[in-house]
């Protein structure tokens, strides 16, 4: 193992942290502000006394004033067959070509909702703070869509994609 005792900078950070695989989601939001999306692997469980999700966002995405405006979102967690979503919203691309990339529905508070997500957690923002470039998003969960099937979902670990499929535990 390498260690060093120099000061940490951004890209040393950057580096270590891809490292630590994460699930993928899209993360997306219409309303008022108008559509927007994001590929997010940071995105974790808060509590579940009132359902609420974690969710953060860089400023300077194009998606940033679109999730500010609307203050609902939907974190849409992907699996294998959605690779090239993924890369698609996390990408450069214009947001007119990521909203028309799928067929999008809506449950309680009208954020888009990928309809074969293996998970869709529809929320509300209830609070937010600002680290750095990023803001925290603490989001009260309204409603949330399960898939009917369980494929292999999708991972984002040192900056490629992998999958990892469920175990039955017995």
């Amino acid at each position: 193992m390498h260690t060093s005792n120099a000061p940490l900078d951004a890209i040393a950070f950057r580096g270590a942290m891809s490292r630590l695989g994460a699930a993928v989601n899209l993360v997306t939001t219409n309303g008022p502000g108008g559509f927007g999306g994001f590929a997010a692997t940071a995105v974790c469980s808060v509590t579940d006394s009132p359902p609420t999700l974690l969710v953060c966002i860089q400023r300077a995405s194009s998606a940033y004033a679109a999730v500010a405006a609307n203050r609902v979102l939907c974190v849409n967690t992907l699996d294998l067959a959605h690779q090239g979503l993924a890369a698609l919203f996390g990408g450069k691309t214009p947001t007119l070509e990521r909203e028309a990339a799928a067929e999008w529905q809506c449950l309680a508070t009208g954020a888009p909702v990928l309809p074969d997500a293996r998970v869709a957690f529809d929320c509300r923002i209830a609070s937010q703070w600002t680290v750095g470039t990023h803001d925290v998003l603490v989001c009260e969960v309204q409603a949330i869509a399960v898939a009917e099937s369980r494929g292999a979902g999708l991972l984002y670990i040192d900056r490629m994609y992998a999958t990892i499929a469920p175990i039955e535990v017995e």
